[in-house]
């Protein structure tokens, strides 16, 4: 069996870590079991770009379960847990390549090693494997009926390809279930976000000024834990309906020009590039720390502070000094990655049970319908969303009311007035 991983002597370490995290995924293992009984994946060769993480491993077991052939690759060089990756191959017999700090050409080679058994489903968080197939792989289009995206990033560009004709495979857009942004981005961003300042930095979040960029879901998660350790949260934002919603929930709301002379803390969550630039690393007050929590490490134009930089240091694991002519010195952590996962471990796992049981879902919703779906973008099925709402709820021991007959003749009809 191919792989590439840092050291299969991690696999034990990785093993029980890996059954800790399926302790808080019972929607995740009441699919799994369904897939062991049914086998909806059998033969289906599924090549998968993820954060190599405990909640993934669990992922990736659930769709074994279910019958499929699975490659993983890491979707970021810094997220990968090597314990993780270990035991994925260790005792799961699965091809994983993936490394933890692998640099960028090793990134694109493991890449195209997680293509090399030519999947007929792609798992994207990032859609790196979709970009690869389309501008470097094309041969391999023939076998793909469909893929799934976990980010609102990869989302973005894969509706960008729609938009202008060049997707060649249906794809459905995991990130905008409603049982993945709700909740994976708002309380699972909101948590791990700051959980990866604390454990790089070990600074006090009570009483800084905290600046926050892009008040989507993400950035709402992340303002709210912030707030609720005691910052002064500042938002920036491009859009009058978020900045007027930061607004009135209670933030602070500035443009970055202006954010940028008070903050101690800076986290971008837009999804764009060069948020934080030039411009903004003149006015920073000295010992800011800079992070992002956006998917692609473009949003803190690091090219620009280096060129502005007389030292650099690294000065902890995943601190990095940057010393600027004047004396002040600015901290970027995590080489600008997602600092969540480059400096902890990522969300957490009972958050991570419904996006990657939309994944498996939504596989199986590939392999049933697949020859009806067009070459676009969908969302996920509102029955898949609610049965994953559903059988959460349960989980959790919490029950909710059913619409009588009476009302359920009411919401449909025209006649009844006040």
């Amino acid at each position: 069996m191919e792989f590439d991983i840092r050291d299969a002597a991690l696999a034990e370490k990785g093993k029980l870590r890996i059954e800790w995290a399926a302790r808080s995924m019972p929607v995740l293992r009441s699919i799994g079991e369904r897939f062991a009984r049914e086998k909806p994946l059998v033969g289906v060769r599924l090549a998968a770009c993820l954060h190599v993480t405990t909640e993934t491993a669990a992922l990736v077991q659930t769709l074994k379960a279910g019958g499929a052939e699975v490659r993983v690759c890491a979707s970021n060089p810094l997220s990968t847990q090597d314990d993780v990756a270990a035991s994925l191959v260790v005792h799961d017999a699965v091809p994983v390549f993936a490394v933890k700090g692998e640099d960028k050409d090793t990134y694109y080679r493991h890449i195209h090693a997680a293509l090399a058994h030519r999947p007929q489903i792609t798992m994207d968080d990032g859609a790196d494997l979709v970009s690869t197939i389309h501008a470097e792989r094309k041969e391999l289009l023939a076998d793909i009926i469909g893929g799934t995206e976990e980010t609102t990033t990869g989302v973005i560009r894969l509706k960008s390809m729609a938009a202008k004709g060049v997707l060649k495979y249906p794809i459905v857009a995991v990130n905008d279930a409603d049982t993945k942004h709700l909740f994976d981005n708002r309380y699972g961003t909101g948590q791990s976000t700051v959980d990866g300042i604390i454990r790089a930095t070990n600074r006090l979040i009570a009483g800084s000024s905290f600046v926050v960029s892009g008040y989507g879901w993400c950035g709402r998660g992340v303002a709210m834990r912030a707030a609720g350790m005691g910052a002064k949260v500042i938002i920036t934002e491009v859009d009058p309906l978020r900045a007027l919603e930061a607004v009135m929930d209670g933030y602070q709301v500035m443009s970055m020009a202006e954010a940028a002379k008070v903050g101690d803390f800076f986290c971008t969550l837009t999804g764009d590039i060069h948020v934080l630039r030039k411009e903004h690393f003149q006015k920073m007050k000295d010992g800011a720390i800079v992070c992002n929590s956006g998917h692609f490490n473009v949003e803190i134009d690091l090219d620009a502070l280096v060129r502005m930089a007389v030292g650099r240091r690294p000065i902890r694991d995943f601190v990095e000094e940057f010393q600027l002519s004047d004396g002040r010195r600015i901290y970027v952590l995590g080489e600008g990655r997602l600092v969540n996962l480059a400096a902890a471990e990522g969300h957490p796992s009972s958050v991570m049970d419904m996006s990657f049981a939309n994944q498996s879902l939504c596989s199986e919703f590939i392999v049933k319908n697949h020859r009806s779906l067009g070459r676009q973008v969908y969302r996920v099925p509102v029955d898949i969303d609610k049965e994953i709402a559903r059988l959460k709820l349960a989980a959790m021991g919490v029950r909710i009311d059913r619409l009588t007959a009476e009302q359920k003749k009411y919401l449909s009809s025209w006649e009844m007035g006040t």
